[in-house]
This record gives structure tokens, sequence and C-alpha cells, in this order.
């Protein structure tokens, strides 16, 4: 049976329908191409490319785009940097098709990427609503520390940063992936959804952390915790590939997972 990366393109694209502005395109390839092989990543880095390429997968499905900006027009600005012609160069002799899904997969409902997430944390039982912009998650009898160590615990993750009082009675909680972190996103949700604490992927450090700090200061028990962008989101990519691999069963699909951008010292 032959799949082409045009017809995977339409299988990632259909739930969310028709959308206007958006970044999710076909960065390299052509739409006719026979699939040999699917890997699904949050970001294309250089090992990504070369592990999809080793193991004969000729359509990489990316969350964020391979050239370290949200829009692909940045590349023009470093088309002379060595580290960018070497990685373009590698795409185009290995042949690889780079779809980046990003929009489209937020627009499912739920939210793909966050219900990755949630699965990767076992909260599908406590997720009570579903917003735009976050996932609202309720506990009982727990606190910010023990969330905090749970959520470490089952992402595989040897930090968090946290923001407010630790011991602090935990119930209600608003789960926000990527760079959804930010005062405009994460801060009304406090009061309109009466929580106790936010998970975020990563947003402007003097932003949310601040209000906090704030808020811990005068005695309300509001806090936050900060995952980091891959490690909020790449759990969704990991459901996309068990998705897709239902979907076309006679193509190899995998997740590569990449480590952690920083080392801590």
């Amino acid at each position: 049976m032959r799949t082409t990366v045009g017809d995977v393109v339409a299988a990632l694209t259909a739930p969310a329908g028709q959308l206007g502005q958006t970044v999710d395109e076909l960065l390299f390839g052509e739409p006719e191409t026979t699939v040999t092989g699917i890997v699904t990543a949050f970001m294309p880095t250089q090992r990504v490319l070369e592990e999809a390429h080793a193991a004969g997968a000729n359509l990489v499905i990316a969350h964020e785009g391979p050239f370290y900006s949200h829009h692909a027009g940045f590349a023009k600005t470093i088309e002379d940097d060595p580290v960018y012609q070497a990685k373009k160069n590698f795409i185009l002799e290995a042949g690889l098709a780079i779809y980046r899904l990003h929009d489209h997969i937020h627009r499912y409902r739920p939210d793909g990427i966050a219900e990755g997430l949630i699965e990767a944390l076992d909260w599908a039982r406590f997720t009570v609503r579903h917003l735009p912009e976050a996932a609202i998650i309720e506990r009982e009898g727990t606190t910010v520390r023990a969330v905090a160590e749970e959520v470490k615990r089952r992402l595989g993750l040897s930090v968090v940063r946290v923001s407010g009082d630790l011991d602090a009675p935990c119930r209600r909680i608003g789960l926000l992936v990527g760079y959804r972190g930010g005062g405009a996103n994460a801060i009304p949700l406090f009061e309109q959804e009466r929580l106790d604490l936010v998970i975020c992927g990563e947003g402007p450090e003097w932003e949310t952390p601040e209000y906090v700090r704030d808020a811990a200061r005068q005695g309300r028990a509001r806090a936050l915790i900060v995952l980091g962008h891959a490690e909020s989101e790449a759990a969704g990519m990991r459901l996309l590939a068990r998705r897709l691999a239902a979907a076309f069963p006679h193509i190899p699909v995998r997740c590569a997972d990449e480590e952690p951008v920083f080392t801590w010292i």
C-alpha cells in the first residue's frame, strides 16, 4: 500500500480543519513522495534528523521548526551561518521531508499536545475541563511539593522549577503546555478557575513567577511549576506517533526523544 507525504499531512490536519494563518507547512520534501517511515519529534534537532535517516524514515513530523524560531522566515537571516548550512545540507542530502505540526495539533479537541501530557501524567481521571489554553485538573489531599515530585517521576525529569509555597495545599491545577506560561495566559486563570497551582512549559520569568511570589508574600496559596518547553510538549508528540502507527500500520512510526537542552550544574 502506497502512502505519500501528502496523505499523512492530510490525516494530521483533518481533525482541526482548515486554519487561516498558520506556521504549519511542509518545510522540506514533496507531497508526492512515498513515505518509507515516520519519525515524530518535539524538535527536529540534528540528532533527531540523523536518527530518522539511519532508521530509513523519510518523513519527520516536528512540533517546532528546525531553525530556531517560531517563524520559518528567520532562516533567511542566518543563511551564512555554518550550523544552519550544515543542517540544511544534511536534510537535503538525506532526502528528508519535514512537516511542521504546531497549530493544528493544538487545535485538536482536546488539544493534542496537552492530551499527551495528561496521559503521561496519568491525570485523565482528574481532568474536569479543557480550555483553549489550559486543562483544569482537580486533585484531593495533596500539596505543591507532592505534585512536583509526582510530575518529575512520571515524566522522568531530574528537576522542575517551583515558585510559591511548596507545602501549600493543592486541589485545582491549571496545566498549560509550551509557551503558555506567560502572565497574559496564566495569571487570570488563578482567579477565574480558582487555581492553587499552574503547571506550564515556560514563559517570561518576570511575569507569572513574580506574580506568584507576590501572592505568596500576601498569604495567598498560589504556586507555579515550570517544566520546560520541550518537557511539557514531548509527550504530545509521543501520543501522535502511536496514533499515526494505528492509522498507517504498514509504515514504521516512532517518536525520537532528545536529551534536555540544558545541563544543570
